[in-house]
């Protein structure tokens, strides 16, 4: 998901930033251009975390800066289809919840966020399943499956899709209840085993009669 990517880009350094150590201009520079930017192929630029000059600077007629060819680094958040993620939920509508993953948010459609019917509670914010009466709204975290990815050029355009509905996903509290549930369930499997191995009558090897004439 988060991932360090090292690119190679041109740099224009202006003539009141020549004064200063060459890399920090460089760094400076290169953070207020990339920083938030969407890339298809990179992902999201959370952070620059490093730039370095590659050769000497270039001076272009007419212009007062300098122009370097430089090393970047990037911490981009790149989401992967079918990934599992975690979230915190930041919003919920009638139709769905928005969950917060790294920079992003991404939308869990009420269809995809269990099993049971839900009821939206607009009041506090909540969904409340008809059956179990389990709740989920405002700050609860989830796991949650990506299943659709549209980055474009800006967060606000980009979007992601995810689902909760299969084992293991969901409120992090059911994620919880169902592992507990699994362990009991085979460590119940395990007792019932021993309790019908020890119950079973000990067999013992016939003695043969006689011997050779």
């Amino acid at each position: 998901m988060f991932e360090v990517v090292r690119v190679r880009d041109k740099i224009r350094v202006p003539p009141i930033k020549l004064g200063s150590k060459m890399k920090k201009a460089l760094l400076e520079i290169a953070q207020e251009q990339y920083e938030g930017l969407v890339d298809e192929d990179i992902g999201i630029i959370v952070a620059v975390i490093n730039a370095k000059k590659v050769g000497e600077g270039k001076i272009v007629p007419g212009d007062g800066a300098v122009y370097y060819k430089a090393e970047l680094e990037f911490l981009a958040f790149r989401p992967k289809l079918h990934e599992v993620v975690e979230g915190q939920v930041t919003e919920t509508a009638e139709f769905g919840l928005f969950v917060r993953v790294g920079p992003m948010d991404g939308l869990i459609h009420v269809s995809q966020i269990m099993d049971e019917y839900l009821n939206y509670d607009s009041k506090n914010s909540m969904f409340i399943s008809k059956e179990t009466k389990q709740k989920i709204g405002l700050n609860d975290k989830v796991l949650a499956r990506i299943v659709s990815i549209s980055l474009k050029g800006t967060l606000a355009d980009s979007k992601l899709g995810l689902t909760m509905r299969q084992p293991f996903l969901g409120k992090l509290q059911w994620v919880e209840q169902q592992i507990k549930d699994v362990r009991s369930g085979k460590a119940k499997e395990k007792k019932e085993k021993e309790a019908k191995s020890k119950a079973k009558p000990q067999k013992h090897a016939k003695k043969e009669k006689g011997g050779k004439k």
